[in-house]
């Protein structure tokens, strides 16, 4: 008998832009995230560095995992996109973060030079909850529906 693994089916409209609280100093500003700022716990913490100009990265869903990407320094952008329909959100603000649920195609392009993107994660790292095809993103998407 096969089992089925009940999703709720996520949109574009899911994602969030969550403002990180800033407290600011003559000495210069702090972040900090904590308690229930992000309605995940984290499990895993990771960022992406020295990106080449012109790259890429994401180019994948989640089944499970959801996550925060914050600008840490310099700009980015991530477009997101449910299946259905497609946004593009620029982060470059230390302070600004942009909430993705499970279930949402994710990429990320526009580095800009010296650009930092810190990943907070709800679920540590497991190859099975990836989709790396945005054909089979899109199949699953009908799945759920």
């Amino acid at each position: 008998m096969e089992t089925i693994i009940s999703r709720k089916m996520t949109s574009i409209n899911d994602v969030q832009i969550i403002d990180i609280a800033k407290v600011h100093d003559t000495r210069g500003n702090l972040s900090v995230i904590e308690g229930n700022a992000i309605p995940f716990e984290m499990k895993r913490v990771y960022y992406l560095y020295d990106i080449p100009s012109g790259g890429r990265r994401g180019g994948h869903s989640h089944k499970d995992c959801k996550e925060l990407l914050v600008a840490l320094s310099g700009s980015f952008d991530v477009i997101v996109n449910d299946g259905n329909a497609q946004k593009t959100v620029t982060l470059n603000k230390p302070n600004v973060g942009l909430l993705i649920p499970n279930g949402i195609w994710r990429e990320l392009e526009n580095f800009s030079s010296g650009s930092v993107c810190l990943v907070l994660a709800s679920e540590v790292f497991e190859e099975e909850d990836y989709i790396r095809s945005f054909e089979d993103f899109k199949l699953s998407k009908n799945r759920i529906s």
